[in-house]
């Protein structure tokens, strides 16, 4: 998302045309966030461990299909379509997660690791179920702080990338990243 602005406008204005009703726009549209989706999907299931079955184009092509599909989002900008992306891929991963648990019957977790996107752990693995039902946790004390870890974590965006997606200042995406990564490690560690 950080490829300069010249993109992230033509984003927003083909988003904005789209919205509008200009499906050729869609098209113009369609290789630019694709590629955008495809860094931040392979960001993420690099911290996936090894033999995970979902593959970067799998996850993708589900996100993007999932998106295109939306009919009643009125699209604002390159930042909304990138939080409503990191969104889709939270539950695509977290589907994915419990229908592989269904599959094994209870079988071993679908861990990923929370140190590349430095969440305090005490285990250098955690369930992705878990961690999902932790985040539907804290978004009930604090959306803002939830929507963080969403982003930063499930989405692979930088410090700057979340504010530009919520629309708020750094400082105060590193103060929420800061205190929901301690809330994490208390909920997912078991040191209440």
């Amino acid at each position: 998302m950080s490829a300069g602005s010249a993109p992230q406008e033509a984003v927003t204005r083909l988003l904005l045309e789209w919205k509008s009703g200009n499906s050729d726009a869609r098209d113009l549209l369609t290789p630019i966030v694709y590629d955008e989706l495809r860094r931040q999907a392979a960001r993420y299931l690099r911290r996936e461990q090894a033999g995970h079955t979902l593959q970067t184009t799998a996850l993708i092509h589900e996100a993007y299909v999932r998106l295109v599909d939306q009919r009643n989002v009125q699209w604002q900008n390159r930042a909304h379509f990138f939080g409503i992306a990191a969104q889709l891929m939270r539950r695509i991963l977290v589907d994915h997660a419990r229908t592989k648990k269904r599959v094994k019957r209870g079988g071993s977790k679908v861990q990923v690791s929370l140190a590349d996107a430095t969440v305090a752990t005490t285990g250098p693995d955690l369930d992705i179920v878990a961690l999902d039902e932790a985040l539907e946790r804290l978004e009930k004390l604090d959306q803002q702080q939830s929507r963080v870890v969403e982003l930063r974590y499930f989405s692979g965006l930088t410090v700057e990338e979340t504010a530009e997606v919520m629309g708020i200042s750094t400082a105060t995406v590193k103060r929420e990243w800061s205190v929901a990564r301690a809330w994490l490690h208390r909920e997912l560690s078991g040191d209440k």
